[in-house]
């Protein structure tokens, strides 16, 4: 979908307020010790026989990355993933303190309750897959898979609300291709895949013959054989990242002329949803050919399509067979070696359904009035770190300087929690229901979504919960979002040295801000409309620089023979290495003219690109890795260290690299965007 709500994955103008006025003085933030060290950073993860300009992730974190295991169930360690983990505990006690008759106790307690799942079997799946079985025509089938929008079910076509492309002050209904039950495309067709295909493959078998089909390796094969002919026509991942190809204005009836074969009237109605007028259509030519497919395939493929496909979803919520049977084939996309306790998928259930109501409760137990006033200065010093360098720009003519400083002006920041939290009155819970409440939880959320087509954008509006270890900018709202989980040590530490705290938190809000400037935000104007607004010189300067940024990384080989693909990562690349350079001139800016002491020997300079490296510490299982690369606009947390920093002259300098340093690029090849 259209909706650029750009995401971290790890992570008008003010005046600039000092921390040290917040009474963290200008070296370390208080006489508490803080989460990481004596001052933010774990000296002891660092392998010091390795030359920072050799391999800075390893001479910062090269001692923990050869002696820390991955737990069995999880696909990585790191920094990131440990406060996720500490934060799904911290949720863990608010649902369980929480009386079973509230609604995310009842939740919690009827995902728990195993014992009357055994009992159960697959007996709550069975009325929606009658419901398919009865389907007598292709138009019924279109109404019901317009149906399954927040239901158990698949559908060929998705359907998103977003600020319309023209005015950003309205939602209009986002329209764009679905289908697949693999990660992505390519595990359908790029050989590199075969063992997750083969596995997926057995497990739609399994799944057949759980529900009874007669001929359940005759079904599979028709299923994977129709799967692949969607992949076949959908967009790959890097072309559903560029505005201009998404961006598609057209009406009901002019999608249903350009895109014959399907019924969309009767798709669009099974959705509730009402002819449009205007509506933005992303992969135009995948939902054209999308809905051909759909002309042409037999109306039984199409339900056992559907029927693998309801089972598949139901079963995370099903008797241990399904479960156990479900997590066979998805180990093999993420290569963990068993599957997370009960507790763990217990708590990601309530989140992901009652999200807000869950975060009320967070944010009053774990996030302090005073992490929100630091952020808040610290995000000032960021915007206005931006705005000196947008100034200073050599490649930017003044007209678009001007435009990027009122873009910049009017971006909205949002720390910790939405001014206003979501109501779930109407949402029936019902105790021993894991299966209805599930149905009856995604049914609720995807109205309230939807209930926003045709009405003003709130910009106040969260796309997170708090309890979110995340951050992104809104794009087309412009805006940028912190949540409450991520301001939390590594990242934000109110006992943390400034230094630390600018290159760790500094570096993400920095990396957000200048989402809006990147090789896609630079397509959406101050308002959030999507217009060109960069003289013509400006975006060919702007595209020599990111094409020479790219092509670094297009050389990073993560694994044998899989390398980084420049296209879908750029804006992510481009905006960490923006980050980075904002965070820093943000730090310097904050110590008012003063030097920065070193503390243990360390420089204040050094101890910024050492936080910046530790926030990325990270390990992955190699099926993790191959999955990320071809699914993941972010570069994996290796390369979000050694990218960006090959190119900062000031990490040169705080780390003495010498041109014999491997990671040496020579002064005039070191790329300047920001």
């Amino acid at each position: 979908m259209l909706a650029l709500s750009i995401a971290v994955s790890a992570v008008g103008a003010a005046v600039a307020v000092p921390l040290a006025a917040q009474g963290t003085g200008a070296a370390v933030a208080s006489t508490a010790k803080a989460a990481f060290g004596s001052w933010g950073v774990d000296l002891g993860a660092r392998d010091t026989a390795v030359r920072p300009g050799d391999d800075f992730e390893r001479y910062v974190n090269g001692h923990w990355i050869d002696t820390t295991p991955i737990e069995a169930d999880r696909p990585n360690a790191g920094t990131f993933y440990d406060l996720r983990e500490n934060v799904q505990g911290q949720i863990k006690g608010i649902i369980t303190q929480a009386p079973a008759g509230t609604q995310y106790g009842a939740l919690y307690a009827s995902f728990m309750d195993e014992a009357r799942l055994e009992t159960l079997g697959l007996k709550p799946l069975m009325a929606d897959l009658a419901v398919v079985r009865a389907i007598k025509d292709k138009t019924a089938f279109a109404r019901h898979m317009g149906g399954t929008m927040g239901r158990f079910g698949n559908s060929l076509i998705g359907f998103d609300v977003m600020p319309d492309t023209v005015d950003p002050t309205i939602n209009v209904l986002g329209v764009g291709q679905s289908g697949l039950g693999l990660p992505e495309r390519d595990y359908y067709l790029n050989p590199r895949f075969k063992p997750q295909l083969d596995a997926y493959t057995a497990y739609v078998e399994r799944t057949l013959k759980a529900i009874g089909y007669a001929d359940p390796a005759a079904g599979a094969k028709t299923i994977l054989a129709f799967e692949t002919q969607i992949a076949k026509r959908s967009w790959d991942i890097a072309s559903r990242r560029d505005l201009d190809k998404l961006n598609n204005p057209m009406s009901s009836a002019e999608l249903a002329a350009y895109a014959p074969g399907l019924d969309w009237g009767a798709l669009f109605a099974g959705a509730h949803i009402a002819p449009q007028k205007r509506m933005i259509v992303g992969e135009k030519t995948a939902v054209r050919d999308l809905a051909a497919l759909y002309g042409e395939t037999p109306l039984a493929t199409l339900k056992l399509w559907q029927m693998f496909h309801i089972a598949n979803q139901a079963s995370p919520y099903l008797n241990k067979a399904m479960v156990d049977s479900q997590f066979e084939y998805t180990k093999t996309l993420s290569g963990v070696q068993q599957i997370r306790p009960r507790w763990k998928r217990g708590v990601d259930l309530v989140n992901g359904s009652l999200g807000e109501m869950v975060g009320q409760t967070y944010v009053a137990k774990y996030f302090t009035p005073q992490a929100k006033a630091k952020m808040e200065v610290l995000v000032a010093n960021l915007k206005l770190a931006m705005g000196d360098r947008i100034r200073a720009n050599s490649w930017m003519s003044a007209p678009t300087k001007a435009a990027a400083l009122d873009k910049l002006s009017r971006m909205d920041v949002m720390v910790g929690y939405p001014d206003k939290w979501r109501s779930y009155v109407g949402l029936k819970i019902v105790a021993g229901d894991l299966y209805g409440n599930v149905q009856r939880a995604g049914a609720f959320n995807a109205a309230y979504y939807m209930a926003d087509l045709g009405q003003k954008v709130d910009r106040k509006k969260w796309a997170m919960s708090p309890q979110t270890v995340n951050a992104y900018n809104g794009g087309l709202e412009n805006k940028i979002v912190f949540p409450a989980a991520i301001l939390q040590p590594p990242f934000f530490d109110l006992n943390a040295d400034d230094a630390v705290n600018y290159g760790a938190i500094g570096a993400v809000i920095g990396h957000e801000i200048s989402h809006g400037f990147d090789d896609q935000g630079r397509k959406i104007d101050a308002t959030g409309a999507v217009r060109d607004w960069w003289t013509a010189e400006d975006g060919k300067r702007f595209e020599a620089e990111a094409k020479a940024f790219g092509a670094q990384y297009a050389a990073f080989e993560v694994l044998p023979g899989v390398f980084i693909n420049p296209d879908l990562t750029m804006g992510e690349n481009i905006a960490d290495f923006a980050g980075v350079q904002v965070a820093l001139d943000a730090y310097r800016r904050s110590l008012n003219g003063q030097a920065a002491p070193a503390l243990d020997g360390v420089s204040g300079d050094q101890r910024f690109f050492l936080a910046y490296a530790q926030v990325w510490r990270a390990k992955r299982r190699e099926d993790a890795l191959r999955n990320q690369v071809a699914t993941d606009p972010h570069s994996p947390s290796r390369y979000r260290i050694l990218g960006p920093l090959r190119n900062v002259e000031a990490w040169y300098t705080a780390f003495g690299v010498q041109p014999a340093d491997k990671m040496f690029i020579a002064p005039e090849k070191r790329v300047k965007i920001w």
